[in-house]
């Protein structure tokens, strides 16, 4: 049995592009010391970076904040937590009913279309004054800032994910729906089998990204009361006179946002070569 050896031409271009990726990294490497070094003597040797470094960077005022940071950041968490649940809950019932079928449910579809509208115009800065201090009010009661930050979120987050879930289902061709009818079954049983699958494949990246815009906003409710990062980073600065507490809670932020976004270009890349695997030669 003899084994099989590439042709001269072929040893010539696997050369060729080892050349090529060694020139690459090489290149890389020398802007990226090119631009720190660009950095450094444009940004942390000016006069001025002394005085930023103590007002936004100062390390000691950092760890002395940190805890009661962190202990808001928990809270967050709970809300960010509960909010995916019921957005998803919410976001599904939403796009099931825009996409009801005939005449008689032309009704739901406006209201649907309406309540999307609304709360995707709305600030969510406005949503949250509206559910934090007139909910309360009307009520006659005390309402927990956990709860009034998950409804405030869930109503505008739900609007905006129902969209994408409502334009997934309508990507899904029409004979898919067609072959499963012609099978025997119904039409919930379309959607949940046949066309929700399809729809959640094609739309999980633009989901993912209002999941990381959900994270960000989550901060927001800190003007309803709570205390959460945000809150508990003005409370230190006003007490240090200092604006590192902000910065700290902004880092948590990012480390909260990185590993989904990373997840996000992971699987974009990864659905995008699934696609293409077809048409490359």
């Amino acid at each position: 049995m003899t084994s099989h050896s590439p042709s001269a031409l072929e040893l010539e271009r696997r050369a060729y592009r080892r050349e090529r990726e060694r020139r690459s990294v090489l290149v890389a490497i020398v802007s990226t010391l090119a631009f720190a070094a660009i950095v450094w003597l444009t940004l942390f040797t000016t006069p001025g970076w002394a005085a930023v470094q103590q007002a936004f960077f100062n390390p000691q005022i950092a760890l002395e904040a940190l805890p009661r940071v962190w202990e808001g950041f928990l809270f967050n968490l709970q809300v960010l937590a509960v909010s995916v649940v019921t957005v998803a809950i919410s976001a599904l019932l939403l796009a099931t009913l825009r996409t009801l079928p005939g005449p008689v449910f032309f009704p739901v579809r406006v209201l649907t279309a309406a309540y999307t509208d609304v709360f995707r115009g709305l600030p969510f800065i406005i949503v949250a004054y509206l559910i934090g201090f007139g909910l309360p009010t009307i009520a006659n009661t005390r309402i927990p800032p956990l709860w009034l930050g998950v409804l405030a979120i869930t109503l505008t987050y739900s609007a905006y994910v129902s969209e994408v879930i409502r334009a997934g289902i309508e990507a899904v061709h029409p004979s898919q729906r067609l072959a499963a009818r012609a099978l025997g079954l119904g039409y919930v049983q379309t959607l949940g089998r046949v066309v929700l699958p399809q729809a959640l494949r094609k739309i999980t990246p633009p989901l993912m990204n209002d999941f990381i815009s959900m994270q960000k906003d989550v901060g927001l409710i800190s003007i309803l009361g709570a205390m959460d990062a945000v809150r508990a980073a003005q409370i230190e600065a006003s007490q240090s006179y200092n604006f590192t507490p902000y910065v700290v809670a902004g880092i948590l932020f990012i480390l909260l946002a990185i590993p989904t976004i990373r997840l996000t270009d992971w699987y974009t890349a990864r659905l995008r070569r699934r696609e293409q695997a077809g048409s490359i030669l």
